[in-house]
Order: C-alpha cells, then structure tokens, then sequence
C-alpha cells in the first residue's frame, strides 16, 4: 500500500488504460484535479478483454487514505443489474420462466390480488409493488424473509404490467426470494457461488466484517433535488420513496452491508461490477465461463415498456432485467441493444451488446440525482468517443 499524499499534492491515480481509452482516462484525472470527484474506480471490457482499469483519488473525505486497487463501496442500484444476472442465470437453466406467475413459485405472493403478477413485471419493474406499504423503517428492510413476506401480503399499487414504476428498494427482496424459493439459497449465496465466484468478480451481497476494512464509506450528497412536498401523498413515487426512506449513512453500518440487500446493498468496484456485466456485452461468456446463452441475453431486449416512469418521473424503457437504451433519457448512449442502469449518486454500469462492450463507474462522492450524474456521462461519452460512436449532441 502506497503511503497517502499530502492533500495539497498531485490526486493519486492508479492502473492501465489502452491507448485508445486516453480520453477516458484523461476525463478521469480532470474530474478528480477538480476536486469533483475524491474517489473512484472506472472499468472497460471489450470483446472480453480488459482494455480500462483505473482507479484514484480518496477512500475518506479527509484525503488520508488513497482509493486502492481493491477499495470497494456501496454501489447502491448497480446491484439491480447482478440480481437481474442472477434471475437470467436461472432463465437460461429453465428454472424460472418469466412468463409464469410470481406465485407459482412463491404462492404467498399471490396474496391482496397479485395472482396475476408475473416473473417477468417484477424484473421489468412493472408488478406495482415497488415498495413497502407504510408505516416502516430502514431496520424494518434488513430482514429480508421478514420484508419479503411484508411485499408478499400488500397489494400492488398499479395494475401489473401495465406501466413502469421503479423498484427503488424492493427489487433485490422480491428477486431474491424467487431465487431462494428455486435454489434454497439466498439471493447472496446464489451471487458468490454461480457468478462472483466462477467469474473471479469482487463483488458482495452480505460483506463479512472480515472485508469491512477495504470499504470507502459513500459520501451523500450536498442535497437532494426531489421534494416529496410537490408529491401526491396516494402516488407510487410517494409511497415508494417513503417506504422506507433512507439517507446514504446507513450504508455506513455494519447491519446494512451484512443484509446485502439486492436492490441497492452490493458492495464492489468497477473491475468486479464489469466482470459480471461482461456475460451480457460478451455473449453469455467470459474467460471460459458461460454462465448465459446467446438466446438468454436476446430476452432483454425483446420487449421494453415506454412510458415516464411512475416513480422516477423519467421516460425510461426497461427491458428484462435492466434499463434499454432511450434517446431521451440516455443522450450519452447510443441506439443499438445498450442495457444500462445506474445508482443513487451516479455510478453507472452499460452493457453494449452491439459493440460487445461492458463499461463500469463507481464511485464514493455521491451527486444529487438517483440515476447518473454529470461526471457519469461526461465519461460515457468518454467510452463511446473512444470506441468511435459520434455523440447525439
């Protein structure tokens, strides 16, 4: 471990970036010289091929302790995208079928009308059960067979599969125990044994204490842009932003990050976050492991709902498992087969299938919006000017 800098000194910056991945790089020492970023790791994967690796800057808000090679933090809603891998996992082996109702596996869930609601509107975010019914707490989340039977018994809050509506905390519980009900594991389990695992990926869902020590606590951000004032208390955005509402320290606990929650409690890097994204860029495989099929990974793209997210309040198109491009959303990136998503804060994970490119962002100085950020899409735009793909605008 190198020794820490002076705060006053040159920002630290670490690994290797292909020559023709200099812009991103040279993007990367701009926003941490700016002080806009303190810090972070960035990861590009092409054709399987590790051509990005970089990280620097600052583990603490103090600037004592450098950002490491193995740093992880709290990547919140990146998560989404390896419980959706691990949903996709079970697709591909004919275990889970998402045409079938969620009940025919978890016959609880059919409980308050929801016998309808299919495997696939929960990974398309359209079940209507996008979070938990009040009144609840953070703590109340932590449990996850608890909070699984609480989603389990309320009713949905729009009709299934009609429209969007984020998934903000519930995501990873409603998945998770689908794979639990399959597999007997935990969503956690099933995570580090079928996919971090073979695919060498430091990524978790439940840290032991013994790793507490690489963490890089986030640092939220300055302020948030919604106001729950301007709200209607009845709506889905309300009560999926109250139930439960979180600020970004409680990631900071120990309870929270041994709950590893699916929806937004993956602790990781961009070198982790990438390896197990690469199964979708990469054709299903990734340095000999196959752990997807060609077909598996066309059932993302094969359909997508369109519509101004009823929670997010953003047009968005999801697809199986994972946000698809949208010109309107998602200026930075381009058309194609591109299924992306984000976390609160802007760290941002794309898996371009059309150009078999896997690009992954994370970082520990938190920006206001929940999904992306300035510094996120300066350095997509980054990625796409480096692989040749003209920006829209």
């Amino acid at each position: 471990m190198s020794l820490p800098l002076p705060t006053d000194g040159p920002v630290p910056i670490h690994g290797h970036a292909h020559d023709d991945f200099a812009v991103l790089r040279d993007e990367f020492e701009r926003q941490l010289a700016s002080g806009e970023e303190l810090g972070a790791s960035l990861a590009v994967i092409v054709d399987g091929e590790p051509v990005v690796d970089l990280w620097g800057g600052w583990a603490d808000p103090e600037r004592a302790t450098e950002w490491q090679r193995d740093t992880i933090t709290n990547v919140w809603s990146i998560s989404k995208t390896v419980t959706a891998l691990a949903a996709l996992v079970l697709i591909d082996r004919g275990e889970l079928d998402p045409e079938q109702p969620v009940a025919h596996y978890w016959p609880e869930f059919a409980a308050a009308g929801k016998q309808g609601v299919l495997v696939k509107h929960v990974l398309m975010h359209t079940s209507g059960v996008s979070g938990w019914a009040a009144p609840i707490v953070g703590a109340d989340i932590l449990d996850a067979d608890a909070a699984a039977a609480r989603l389990a018994a309320q009713p949905s809050w729009w009709p299934a599969g009609t429209m969007s509506g984020y998934h903000l905390l519930g995501y990873g519980h409603l998945v998770g125990e689908l794979v639990r009900r399959i597999t007997g594991l935990s969503l956690g389990e099933f995570v580090a044994q079928e996919l971090a695992g073979p695919l060498g990926a430091d990524f978790w869902l439940g840290l032991p204490e013994s790793e507490d020590h690489r963490v890089s606590n986030v640092v939220p951000p300055p302020h948030m842009t919604l106001d729950f004032s301007a709200i209607p208390p009845e709506s889905p955005a309300f009560k999926t932003y109250t139930g439960p509402a979180l600020g970004a320290e409680f990631t900071w606990t120990r309870e929270w990050r041994a709950a590893g929650m699916g929806g937004a409690g993956g602790q990781g890097n961009a070198r982790s976050v990438a390896r197990l994204n690469a199964l979708v860029s990469n054709g299903g495989e990734l340095d000999g492991v196959r752990l997807l099929s060609p077909r598996t990974i066309d059932r993302i793209f094969a359909e997508h709902t369109d519509n101004v997210d009823l929670v997010l309040g953003l047009p968005l198109r999801f697809g199986l498992g994972f946000a698809v491009a949208n010109p309107v959303s998602t200026p930075a990136i381009p058309d194609g087969r591109v299924a992306y998503w984000g976390g609160w804060g802007g760290s941002i994970v794309i898996d371009d299938v059309d150009r078999r490119t896997t690009f992954a962002y994370v970082m520990n100085r938190m920006s206001p919006g929940i999904i992306g950020s300035p510094r996120s899409e300066a350095y997509t735009r980054a990625v796409y000017a480096a692989l040749g793909v003209p920006a829209r605008g």
